[in-house]
């Protein structure tokens, strides 16, 4: 078995949305309606949708609850990496929690994506 797809609910799937294209290098499959649906994928095939809350099941995201409840992972190749997209997202002014550092065996930074979405960015040796 293999995992098909991550859907989060957001507020705002257009900024979510444009955030991982530009900082994350993901690739935009489809989009429904203006604000509706976003289906991203990365170079593994993994599907990300981008969506907003739906009222049958809850119909909450991060920014609406004011917690985050979880996080998503990206992973890259070199220490080098981390820091240029560190300083990518720094000059984007983008939302960052703290700067790379040395964290269970490996070099790795949190920031946030619009909707309050929690990214860990890290190399790991």
């Amino acid at each position: 078995m293999r995992l098909n797809h991550l859907d989060l609910h957001v507020p705002d799937v257009a900024a979510t949305r444009d955030f991982l294209i530009e900082h994350f290098g993901l690739a935009e499959i489809e989009m429904r309606g203006a604000d509706g649906l976003a289906i991203l994928n990365d170079d593994a095939g993994l599907e990300l949708v981008i969506s907003r809350p739906v009222a049958k099941f809850g119909g909450a995201d991060q920014v609406s609850t004011a917690v985050a409840t979880y996080h998503i992972g990206f992973i890259l190749p070199s220490r080098g990496e981390v820091d240029a997209l560190y300083a990518q997202l720094v000059a984007a002014d983008a939302a960052i929690w703290n700067a790379p550092r040395a964290m269970r065996g490996g070099w790795v930074f949190y920031c946030f994506a619009p909707g309050r979405i929690l990214i860990e960015v890290g190399f790991r040796p």
